[in-house]
């Protein structure tokens, strides 16, 4: 596909510049002394050559490569251009443009040889200014060519001048908006002539909103292509080994922020090679590969466009960031020792501030990071530092949907509306009556059963600070989608599906995470767009990723730091008062009676969903007591390590609590169905090994099943067992 669009900028471009070929040729001719006449041809000759070449033209690349040598003599005076060397170039001319229509046409360079055209360029090139009359041979009339007309590859494409597609843009905006009013006007009478004609007007614009949106998307990696050779350099410069992964190149952009975001990727990565990636002998002594990794990530997500530059090197460390920021009077003491370790960190953006001993010529003035948040903000967007010692650096940029126009979801929540952006739609959910009871809570943390999981929930009234104005037996549910983690989003009222127009928020609001932008309505009043990524964060469901630049692969978005923030499930079984598991890796939780646990293959069991569920008591697992109630809890989980996925459930005493905190002070286990320690909320937990679990219960299990099905497939099928 890159070749393919390669070769068809190479066609458009060569056919627009061999369109005035013709024309400055015989201009040329008659004022032979014209110096800028005479480069220009000699320029397109010289650019065609060359692309060919790369592109395995051969023929096309001799006939260029002679007729440039002959440009070249008269450039330099060495001869002078006459009649017969005049149509010589212009014979040349004629059998690119014929050799470029074979291949527009079908990919190859044709079956018509220009050899006898070689010929006589070689002769002219030795000083030969009367070739052979050879004309008709090397350079048929283009009207007689089995190949399309030489314009039609021009006319496929043209240059704009980028501030009238600006200027459209903000038109189609416009449009929109006015469409917008016209149906919402239109939606509270009958007319049956104003129907249509608004209808109509809804799908023009619609098609004319698209098209315009598409002539200024680029993908980011025009901006990438150039910064491996940076890399490289910047690498051998410094004696470093740097190696770069790039993912998400085809992430398209509107090309004013393509333009704009260039400088400030450049200056991230020169601060990533310089600062961030030690040299290979303190890597060594860090128990790191010599080769460090800089990894470049690019991908849509909640409307907007994220970009991530993080590395393995050795971190940002906040209280040598504060004791510089406190040593070049940026901050005050009393001021450095209120700051949070991420919001120490973020220093290293204000004017003037460097962790570099000396200025050289990569760094050390304290312009770069001050450069890179001025020019983001400048289009509206943010960019924040996230690191921990020892382990990289990971600086993500997100860009808002500035002069954008996308669809989303109209929902309402204290009588005031909001957007939410399609992108991070997954389903709508309204709940009556009975059905408001499926929503349950694990101490304060509201989760909704739903398709064998657990849906955890935030209303976006207490988000907000905001009153509620929904009645008391109906819940509307929003199920949202945002790095990665899905949740439900409670409000008042859900409404219809429009196409808005962003507009960036202002400077003052910048620092709001809930908010996206704002769009005008159809009744003319503002409503904000959520980012839905804010939300999660606010509610204690998306994890602040703290320390995310542990330098993983470029197509891994999780760090293993981050991993140490993923939401817990915490319960109490036997001796132990305080376990945890993943809750990704939970299904449900269920109460069952104690009287309805069978036996199967010798071990417990029930009759759960038209299916057999294995249980585990984890206290006696673990070698504590056992549960003994007359109502079992049970965590049911997902057998990840068996094929299929298939589900088993752990006995405990009690369901505790669910978690988003951040893992401190690890440390490993000796003891048999135990990954080992750490401090959750301030308390001791221990982390129960799901894997070694699932293999003594549901593995055995889903084995002998497997085996039985396939004997009575075979006693149904009439073989002998």
């Amino acid at each position: 596909m890159e070749d393919d669009d390669i070769l068809r900028e190479f066609l458009v471009e060569s056919f627009e510049n061999l369109a005035r070929l013709d024309r400055e040729m015989v201009e040329l001719e008659q004022t032979p002394g014209k110096q800028d006449l005479l480069a220009s041809v000699f320029r397109t000759i010289h650019t065609i050559k060359g692309t060919c070449g790369f592109l395995g033209f051969t023929r096309l690349e001799a006939v260029a490569h002679s007729a440039e040598d002959i440009l070249n003599e008269l450039r330099q005076n060495r001869r002078q251009l006459d009649g017969p060397l005049t149509s010589l170039i212009l014979q040349s001319v004629d059998a690119i443009k014929r050799i470029l229509n074979s291949i527009q046409a079908g990919g190859g360079e044709g079956e018509v040889f220009e050899g006898a055209l070689l010929k006589d360029l070689d002769r002219a090139r030795q000083g030969d200014t009367a070739p052979a009359p050879r004309i008709e041979a090397a350079a048929p009339p283009r009207e007689e060519a089995k190949a399309p007309d030489t314009a039609a590859a021009g006319h496929t494409a043209l240059r704009v001048d980028v501030g009238l597609l600006d200027r459209l843009m903000n038109l189609v905006g416009e449009l929109v908006l006015t469409r917008n009013q016209v149906l919402q006007y239109n939606s509270s009478r009958e007319e049956p002539a104003l129907n249509a004609i608004s209808q109509r007007l809804n799908l023009i614009t619609a098609e004319l909103q698209e098209g315009v949106m598409r002539t200024r998307m680029q993908p980011i990696g025009l901006v990438w292509n150039k910064l491996p050779r940076i890399v490289r350099d910047l690498a051998r410069g410094l004696g470093k080994e740097i190696a770069l992964e790039m993912d998400g190149a085809e992430t398209e952009l509107d090309r004013t922020i393509i333009e704009a975001i260039a400088d400030p990727l450049i200056h991230i990565v020169r601060n990533s090679c310089d600062h961030g990636i030690e040299h290979a002998a303190a890597r060594s002594a860090a128990s790191k590969p010599a080769k460090g990794r800089l990894a470049l990530r690019a991908y849509h997500e909640g409307g907007q466009v994220n970009i991530e530059i993080a590395d393995d090197g050795a971190g940002v460390d906040p209280s040598r960031v504060k004791a510089k920021a406190v040593e070049r009077q940026l901050i005050s003491a009393e001021q450095a020792d209120r700051l949070s370790a991420r919001d120490a960190t973020n220093l290293v953006f204000l004017p003037g501030f460097s962790l570099a001993p000396k200025v050289t010529n990569v760094s050390g003035r304290g312009v770069g990071m001050d450069v890179v948040k001025t020019n983001i903000e400048r289009i509206g967007g943010t960019v924040e530092l996230l690191s921990e010692p020892g382990r990289g650096t990971t600086v993500r940029v997100r860009i808002p949907l500035t002069l954008a126009i996308i669809p989303g979801l109209v929902i309402s929540a204290g009588g005031e509306r909001f957007v939410i952006p399609q992108v991070n739609l997954h389903e709508l959910i309204r709940l009556e009556g009975d059905g408001a009871k499926l929503v349950e809570h694990v101490h304060s943390t509201p989760v909704l059963r739903r398709r064998n999981t657990l849906l955890p929930l935030a209303n976006l009234n207490e988000i907000l600070g905001i009153a509620a104005q929904s009645p008391a037996d109906v819940v509307s549910i929003v199920a949202v989608e945002a790095d990665e983690h899905r949740f439900g989003l409670i409000v008042d009222e859900i409404g219809d599906t429009q196409e808005i127009v962003v507009k960036p928020m202002g400077q003052q609001l910048k620092t709001l995470n809930c908010y996206a932008g704002a769009t005008i309505m159809g009744d003319g009043r503002i409503a904000l767009i959520l980012d839905v990524d804010g939300l999660g964060r606010r509610a204690g469901i998306i994890a602040e990723a703290g320390s995310a630049g542990s330098g993983a692969s470029a197509s891994e978005p999780k760090t293993e730091a981050a991993a140490n923030h993923t939401p817990l499930l915490l319960f109490r079984a036997g001796n132990f008062a305080r376990l945890a598991i993943p809750l990704s890796q939970v299904a449900r939780l269920e109460k069952i009676p104690a009287e309805n646990v069978e036996r199967a293959a010798g071990r417990p069991a029930v009759q759960y969903r038209e299916r057999i569920l294995p249980l585990l008591d984890v206290g006696e697992k673990l070698g504590g007591a056992t549960a003994d109630h007359e109502m079992l809890h049970v965590v049911v989980c997902r057998a990840a390590a068996t094929e299929g996925a298939s589900e088993f459930g752990l006995v405990v005493d009690e369901i505790s609590d669910i978690l988003n905190d951040t893992m401190g002070a690890p440390c490993a286990s000796g003891r048999a169905g135990l990954l080992g320690s750490a401090i959750i909320g301030g308390r001791v937990t221990d982390f129960l090994d799901l894997e070694a679990v699932s293999g003594d219960v549901s593995g055995p299990f889903e084995h002998d099943l497997a085996k039985l099905e396939r004997a009575l497939a075979r006693v149904e099928s009439g073989v002998p067992a």
